[in-house]
């Protein structure tokens, strides 16, 4: 091999060697991460189709659009402590095969509605409770699993990568679905959605890893999630992490679900370019995951959380008053980036700081902060009937600002977190 061709092969070592990939190379892990990538790409799909098909069912109803996604999401609230239990006491494997599989035939259903004509709003209710109760089973497991596939020191690129995954999927899912419509109607969208489903079933079912979880079976489910919330709030590094996911959840996240209702009313987009400003939230949140991955360690992950947490803030405030593309997408990157380190962080240290036996649990009242942002969204969607959606978000993030603030001043030692 010639001096020349070695400094070739030596110029793409970044991307064979580098640290950033360095989970790929764990067999299960690459089959996780397919399975991922095909159930978010559904997910991501489904969020714009559903979307669509809500503002054509309601005559572009900010509000109608929050009470939708309420329904999908209220349940995680409700069901995910129940999940965080079931991955600590069975295979998470099987857990995430079966609600994977459950999915796909609900969604199934939703495209044949949507196909003969039948769909009514109160149908995307529904099936908006059923889609959110199978997720808040599925993503405890699908979480917690990571850290049974890895030793700890590779967790942090393991989940950033794995949210690489989620976030390329939050930028390509929503615009390719957004251009499908155009052509294959929402309908046509639902069923590839269901098909995306299947494929995350089979990949899943292609792993190895087993639980490491301690024997829970002598146990009720009740006293199992007992146990967990009080595990999780008598650690003030477990309790501070849980109360500053609240904070995004009820004021920064508010942006995914109301974009659509703002690009309407700001810009008068339609299927296709909505789909192109979610694409930008999401390769923001894709270049935010892999700058988190070729990191191998961070010190003083609690400021950056913080740090992060208000510029987020801020760039929402700033979101809001934009009026064209040229000034909005810019801010959507700027969003999704900082969404995506600040969730990977999150999830980081949340299964660190947490036992074997007590990590799904523990994932689960991540979960469970999630599906609480219907607490957010369906005032943010009524104000945002009032005084416009510009002005609901503008207000969403001048919150996410001020209850920071207030958290960072009330609790120094999460500075501290490592």
């Amino acid at each position: 091999m010639t001096n020349n061709t070695k400094h070739r092969f030596r110029g793409l070592s970044f991307f064979t060697k580098a640290d950033m990939f360095e989970s790929f190379h764990i067999r299960d892990f690459r089959w996780f991460w397919l399975g991922t990538f095909a159930n978010f790409m559904a997910i991501g799909m489904q969020i714009m189709a559903r979307s669509w098909l809500v503002l054509r069912l309601s005559d572009d109803s900010p509000l109608a659009l929050s009470m939708v996604m309420i329904a999908f999401s209220l349940p995680m609230t409700v069901m995910a402590l129940l999940g965080g239990a079931l991955a600590d006491r069975f295979s998470k494997k099987y857990i995430i095969m079966a609600t994977q599989a459950a999915n796909a035939l609900i969604t199934l259903l939703l495209a044949t509605l949507d196909l003969t004509g039948l769909v009514r709003f109160w149908h995307l209710i529904v099936i908006g409770v059923v889609n959110g109760s199978i997720m808040a089973i599925n993503v405890p497991s699908r979480q917690a699993i990571i850290s049974d596939m890895l030793p700890q020191e590779k967790v942090m690129n393991a989940i950033s990568l794995n949210n690489s995954g989620m976030n390329l999927t939050r930028a390509v899912g929503p615009a390719l679905a957004g251009v499908l419509i155009v052509y294959i109607n929402t309908a046509g969208v639902f069923y590839l959605i269901s098909a995306f489903s299947l494929f995350a079933m089979f990949s899943v079912g292609m792993i190895r890893t087993t639980n490491r979880a301690a024997d829970n079976a002598r146990k009720s489910m009740i006293q199992d999630i007992s146990a967990g919330l009080k595990y999780a709030f008598s650690d003030p590094t477990l309790r501070g992490l849980c109360i500053t996911l609240c904070m995004p959840v009820f004021f920064g996240f508010t942006l995914m679900f109301l974009l659509p209702s703002w690009a309407r009313e700001a810009l008068d987009v339609q299927s296709d370019d909505l789909g192109l400003l979610m694409l930008t939230m999401g390769m923001g949140s894709l270049v935010g995951s892999l700058a988190l991955a070729a990191r191998r360690s961070i010190s003083k992950r609690g400021t950056w959380i913080l740090v992060n947490g208000f510029f987020w803030g801020i760039a929402i405030v700033l979101f809001s008053k934009t009026d064209s593309y040229a000034t909005a997408l810019p801010f959507l990157f700027l969003i999704g980036l900082m969404m995506a380190t600040f969730t990977s962080l999150h999830m980081t240290l949340m299964q660190i700081y947490s036992t074997d036996e007590m990590r799904g649990r523990i994932v689960s009242i991540g979960m469970m902060s999630f599906g609480a942002m219907p607490l957010s969204v369906l005032p943010f969607g009524a104000i945002a009937e009032k005084i416009g959606t510009p002005n609901a978000l503008f207000l969403s993030g001048l919150m996410l600002v001020a209850f920071g603030l207030i958290f960072a001043f009330s609790n120094p030692r999460f500075f501290r977190i490592e």
